[in-house]
């Protein structure tokens, strides 16, 4: 009896209104369910205006054992615009962009260092995926071959100090599960075609729906989110990993990460995203999974 929970982002007054509505109430300062725990899919900081109380409340369901909180491409971000390169620098370049994209955190963290650097250690506590017999949850892609990686690698499904500085490394295994697992498959289009992001900017590779089967796939279709001007032309299937895809027979799998726009739908009956677009005037999503094979458009809640 799990309530899994899209990207957050810092929205704590959306996740307190979904909590209630989802039947949690506060005790002591924690909320709790008698019947139910949460699983937070990540992205809890960068954008929205209370990212420090949406954090507390994370924070202590999950210390109270309430809660799961997995780690999102934003918290990874944070631990890597944090840590020194050796040689100078940091892991995460400080790049415009970059630190845009944290602006909100580091404001709203300003004079307050070491309760920030406590929530960067608190990061490292946070799993990269999660499995029972009945699902499986991750940020933003689940490939078994990238979590066999994981599996091999990670200490109890966590990053390290030592891992972190490991995971940057570009041409590695391991780099490129991270680098997938909590942001996605991304593919080059096609010479000259491009498209405008959510940020403006200028584009010219898309996310993939990595759970569709790539036979006569073409750009438009694959794309995760519809963007006018993608070509309708074929994809090489060997830019799709070889043919690999998540099988209509695999277990349910819940993820965030894609800023999906409208009502909430299921991709399909195993597979469902739970990202729409919170720091965008979207909803905040849960799914109330009970443990069905097929999931159901039903079950999920928003405010």
């Amino acid at each position: 009896m799990i309530d899994v929970i899209g990207d957050i982002h810092g929205y704590a007054d959306k996740l307190s209104a979904l909590l209630l509505k989802l039947g949690y109430a506060q005790q002591h300062g924690v909320y709790a369910h008698p019947e139910r725990t949460v699983l937070f899919v990540g992205d809890y900081i960068d954008r929205g205006p209370k990212i420090r109380e949406t954090l507390q409340i994370v924070r202590r369901m999950v210390e109270n054992g309430h809660a799961i909180a997995l780690m999102g491409n934003h918290e990874y971000n944070a631990l890597c615009f944090h840590y020194q390169e050796s040689e100078g620098g940091h892991l995460r370049k400080h790049l415009i962009k970059n630190i845009l994209q944290h602006h909100a955190t580091l404001e709203q963290f300003q004079n307050r260092q070491e309760e920030y650097e406590d929530y960067l250690d608190w990061f490292k506590s946070m799993p990269l995926y999660y499995e029972t017999d009945q699902f499986r949850a991750v940020h933003a892609c689940w490939d078994a071959r990238h979590i066999k990686t994981l599996r091999n690698i990670l200490s109890n499904d966590c990053l390290t100090d030592e891992l972190i500085y490991l995971s940057v490394k570009k041409g590695t295994a391991f780099h490129l599960a991270v680098d997938e697992t909590l942001k996605g498959k991304e593919i080059f289009l096609p010479d000259g075609f491009h498209y405008q992001d959510k940020e403006g900017a200028n584009r010219n590779a898309i996310r993939i729906k990595w759970w569709e089967n790539p036979e006569r796939a073409n750009y438009k279709h694959h794309s995760v989110v519809s963007t006018e001007n993608l070509p309708e032309a074929p994809i090489d299937p060997a830019l799709l990993n070889n043919g690999w895809h998540y099988g209509e027979s695999e277990k349910p799998v819940f993820f965030g990460h894609y800023w999906l726009s409208g009502t909430p739908m299921l991709f399909r009956h195993n597979v469902c995203c739970l990202d729409y677009s919170v720091a965008k005037e979207g909803p905040l999503v849960a799914y109330r999974f009970d443990g069905e094979r097929e999931l159901d458009a039903a079950k999920f809640v928003m405010v």
